[in-house]
């Protein structure tokens, strides 16, 4: 048996590590892909969304793909950016909804995407050494689905640096209410939460404290907190009540922000410029830093 040393590339991550510190980041992935499509060279642009996307999906503008194998392709290969590209779930998220009709606007938003990853290649998570404190944001876009009705789930968890867990999908049900759809995102989150402590008391050793999971939405916190059915709930399937238990044993706590300040915007919706680059460095993507630094 041989000591290669520290890893430094494992199943397309790769990995620079120092005293305190480990960046993670698929760059050299992302030149493949971006190869592979013909897109190396390609103009930069600063979102990987554009904001016009979901009016433009919702009037289905253009033919449809002839070679839908390509844009298939395209989808599951962006599928595992998200591993170290946490800015980027909500666009798969939304691209890989059309996989079985696309059209040659999804097309457009898929070479777009790849337009922004090529601008952010050197990008990634950069984990820093601090306390353990597991914190999380959950957040909704209620009917912001543009085939039906249904809501689209936000949610990410980090250690006091990067984010370590992130979701960005569309809900099952049809909700009536901004409250109804907060509140079952929140007990989605509480689920990963849980699952979370779990992991890290079986790694540490310890139980952690207290979850804080920030929500910008009042009623759907008093609804985790309201053991009492009432007509605003009682049609609420009712494994999302979950959420009721956690809150409960103090085993998670929902604490109110701005919309300002929601860092999950960023995985239920398209961002401006400025949003996105606030939430983008929140959630720990940043620039890779100077080999001399790493190792």
């Amino acid at each position: 048996m041989k000591d290669l040393g520290l890893m430094h590339y494992f199943l397309g991550l790769e990995v620079w590590q120092k005293a305190g510190e480990i960046f993670l980041s698929q760059g050299k992935y992302v030149v493949k892909l971006l190869e592979r499509f013909r897109m190396v060279d390609c103009k930069f642009v600063t979102t990987p969304m554009e904001l016009i996307f979901k009016k433009l999906c919702g009037s289905v503008v253009g033919h449809d793909l002839g070679n839908l194998s390509k844009y298939r392709q395209l989808v599951g290969a962006l599928m595992f950016l998200v591993n170290s590209c946490s800015d980027i779930c909500f666009s798969v998220n939304t691209l890989s909804q059309f996989m079985v009709e696309p059209h040659h606007i999804h097309c457009i938003a898929a070479k777009n995407l790849l337009k922004y990853l090529w601008g952010t290649i050197t990008y990634g998570l950069r984990y820093i050494v601090r306390n353990l404190r597991l914190h999380g944001y959950s957040d909704a876009d209620w009917a912001g689905s543009v085939v039906d009705p249904k809501s689209t789930s936000g949610g990410c968890f980090s250690l006091d640096f990067a984010s370590i867990s992130r979701m960005s999908r569309k809900q099952k049900s049809v909700a009536l209410s901004t409250a109804e759809v907060e509140y079952i995102v929140a007990s989605m989150a509480s689920c990963e939460a849980d699952w979370l402590r779990k992991l890290f008391s079986e790694i540490f050793g310890h139980v952690l404290d207290t979850t804080v999971i920030y929500c910008n939405n009042q009623s759907g916190i008093r609804l985790s907190k309201n053991l009492v059915f009432h007509d605003c709930s009682k049609h609420i399937d009712i494994r999302y009540h979950f959420i009721r238990g956690m809150v409960q044993w103090g085993t998670i706590r929902f604490h109110h922000i701005g919309t300002d300040e929601q860092v999950a915007d960023i995985l239920t919706k398209p961002l401006g410029k400025v949003k996105l680059l606030t939430f983008r460095e929140q959630l720990g993507v940043v620039e890779r830093p100077s080999y001399e630094d790493l190792v």
